[in-house]
């Protein structure tokens, strides 16, 4: 029997995340997930009246390749899915996995060729600006474990925050928060552990996140000016990149530049250096955002849950987005979470020296929709 949800969740990806039109060309790329959802995805394609291509992959053998190929090959592939991504109007992507370490024991200049020339050559240049695209993962029993739950607790948070949340109540509620991010110039965050962050990101704009690109959703983004960045930044939030779970990852910037870098053990660290010197970018900040849905609550070692947590917001070193960024280029995206909340040891968010944020909660009358109190379900 088909899952009623799982309805819910294709149509809301279809039809609202990527606003699917008749005649639209989509790509829809699985890695991991029960071919009943593919398929569901596949019908409500169809009943918008769009064309549905896919690509369906194991994560295995994903390891399997990007251990063998070669930078030819790995450049081939890349020129090969940028041209099929060229000619899409949208994408969605659902990428679940049996074992969130599967990418771990991959070489390091391995995962630098996939990350320079795939992921950048169809993803970072061509998919995210030019395409109406959505992703998400697919809530396997490793995911669960991550979370600390059951599998069955976990598939019924899962399918509530992706696809219980009023989406159109959140975006209403989110437009003061981007208008007053758009006017601000400088940013201050504090916070317990030694987090004294200052930057200026005047002229960027702000990009609200409620229910189109990434499910679940609830969020608000810019960027520091490229130079800005002062200070040091501890977060609070265990962080998976490249298979290696990061804990405690803390750094300190100088003229906008990680100086300085430490993680959890004498090993994680060195680790954290090496993505950081991935290139002249990677130690540079792409992505500042503020995240307020109201049903996560805690990390749980996937990011686009955790920088969705309620009362946190997330720093990200690398590559910056066209529209919404400082211009910077990398490799890497490493989006970081921190969260403010009391539980958490509180915290405060600040633009132009006006308290917008203290321990999780927006204390402007005109944020204070964005709470979780007042941001409930459907």
């Amino acid at each position: 029997m088909k899952d009623p949800r799982y309805t819910d969740l294709a149509k809301l990806l279809v039809r609202r995340s990527c606003d699917l039109q008749p005649g639209e060309k989509i790509l829809i790329e699985t890695y991991d997930i029960p071919p009943e959802f593919t398929i569901e995805l596949i019908r409500q394609v169809s009943a918008a009246g769009g064309l549905p291509f896919l690509s369906s992959y194991n994560n295995q053998i994903q390891r399997a390749l990007y251990q063998a190929a070669s930078e030819a090959q790995m450049k081939l592939w890349s020129e090969i899915d940028a041209n099929r991504m060229r000619q899409m109007d949208a994408y969605i992507g659902v990428r679940g996995s049996h074992n969130i370490s599967e990418t771990a024991d991959i070489p390091r200049e391995r995962m630098d060729l996939y990350e320079k020339h795939y992921w950048h050559g169809v993803h970072s240049e061509i998919r995210v600006p030019k395409t109406k695209w959505v992703v998400l993962r697919w809530p396997h029993s490793a995911m669960a474990q991550a979370a600390g739950m059951s599998t069955e607790a976990f598939e019924d948070f899962y399918f509530r925050v992706c696809a219980g949340v009023d989406y159109a109540k959140m975006a209403k509620a989110a437009e003061p928060l981007v208008e007053l991010m758009d006017k601000t110039d400088r940013v201050r965050i504090a916070s317990p552990g030694g987090t004294d962050l200052r930057f200026s990101k005047k002229g960027i704009p702000t990009k609200p996140c409620t229910g189109d690109r990434n499910i679940p959703d609830g969020e608000c983004f810019s960027c520091p000016t490229k130079d800005s960045v002062e200070g040091t930044i501890q977060f609070n939030c265990e962080t998976l990149y490249r298979g290696t779970v990061f804990n405690n990852i803390k750094m300190t910037f100088k003229n906008g530049r990680v100086v300085d870098a430490k993680a959890d053990s004498e090993t994680n660290t060195k680790k954290v250096n090496e993505i950081l010197d991935a290139d002249s970018g990677s130690r540079y900040i792409g992505e500042f955002a503020i995240a307020f849905n109201p049903f996560i609550l805690k990390p749980m070692k996937d990011i686009l849950f955790d920088e969705k947590i309620a009362g946190s917001f997330h720093f990200t070193p690398g590559q910056a987005y066209d529209v919404y960024g400082n211009g910077n280029k990398s490799q890497i995206h490493w989006d970081m979470v921190c969260i403010q909340r009391s539980d958490y040891g509180g915290g405060e968010i600040y633009f132009d020296d006006k308290l917008i944020r203290k321990d999780g909660l927006f204390v402007l009358p005109e944020l204070m929709d964005l709470n979780p109190d007042r941001l409930g379900a459907k």
